[in-house]
């Protein structure tokens, strides 16, 4: 059922670059609900794995003096979900990987494989984008950082370099600290569902909460890769909390994502979603930082 050529159980991360170094046709490995089926399907077929399962380093929630938060690439859904620093700092994406699979995925189901994977529809990017992540890639050459908005190359693809591990997703203190946030996703079911559209929404509002002091905006599946509404972003900093904030946001959205038809959804109807969701994002989003919107 799987075709593989041989399978690497790394030490560490400098063995697992080590590994992928050797071997052009390696494949990192953690959690696997998304390599393994593509090995089934004959997509890697006679690939080798090197597994990066069990790297204490690559694993977990942590929060560095200058209240930076750090995410293992190997954490698992779930653990992101109920994680004390995540659920304090940054709900949204604890709220957002809750939505993945059913319980058997997020139980094995990593953030790292998630963000690697490079497809659009990744319920993490969206929130990650609204959070100004970064990601620490180590090779054979040291380490670097890029952030997430520069990572995705196109559908399926990203930056990093086939001998590269992705070892850190950092998010810092000044791109959440006051912020409240909302990740919507929309699909035909409830449950276990790949998203047909996802859209996030980080705001944090005026001293008085009740003007927008600055705001993020990301889709996912509205355009090749994960996207942010850098434009509209722009235009409705400083905006009062009222239907014209909504109104401006949504018409704003709809002239920057570049949606495509599938077996899933039009274009068309996906469209509709970028100007709905971004509209209950919103809402729920400065709900969460403190304010509403008045009519």
């Amino acid at each position: 059922m799987y075709d593989i050529d041989k399978y690497v159980q790394a030490a560490d991360v400098d063995d697992a670059v080590r590994a992928l170094t050797a071997d052009p046709k390696a494949v990192i490995i953690s959690g696997g609900s998304d390599v393994l089926i593509k090995i089934r399907e004959g997509k890697l077929a006679g690939c080798s794995l090197v597994s990066i399962h069990g790297i204490r380093e690559l694993d977990g929630v942590k929060m560095e003096e200058d209240g930076t938060v750090v995410i293992g690439p190997c954490t698992v859904f779930s653990h992101i979900t109920n994680n004390e620093i995540v659920r304090k700092h940054i709900p949204i994406l604890g709220d957002a990987v809750d939505q993945a699979g059913g319980p058997q995925l997020r139980n094995i189901g990593t953030i790292g494989g998630n963000v690697c994977n490079g497809v659009t529809s990744a319920d993490s990017a969206s929130s990650l984008l609204t959070l100004n992540a970064v990601l620490k890639l180590c090779g054979p050459s040291g380490s670097r950082l890029v952030p997430l908005e520069e990572f995705y190359a196109g559908p399926g693809r990203t930056v990093r370099e086939h001998d590269e591990v992705l070892t850190e997703i950092r998010i810092t203190k000044d791109n959440y600290e006051g912020f409240g946030g909302h990740y919507i996703k929309y699909g035909k079911r409830q449950a276990m569902e790949i998203a047909t559209l996802g859209c996030a929404v980080q705001v944090k509002l005026g001293e008085e909460k009740n003007t927008v002091e600055d705001l993020r905006l990301a889709y996912g599946v509205a355009a090749p890769t994960p996207i942010r509404c850098r434009r509209t972003e722009e235009t409705v900093k400083g905006m009062p909390l009222t239907p014209k904030l909504a109104d401006m946001l949504a018409e704003g959205a709809l002239k920057e994502v570049m949606p495509r038809s599938s077996w899933r959804a039009s274009r068309e109807f996906r469209l509709q979603l970028v100007e709905e969701l971004a509209r209950r994002a919103l809402a729920q989003a400065v709900c969460n930082a403190g304010g509403e919107i008045h009519a």
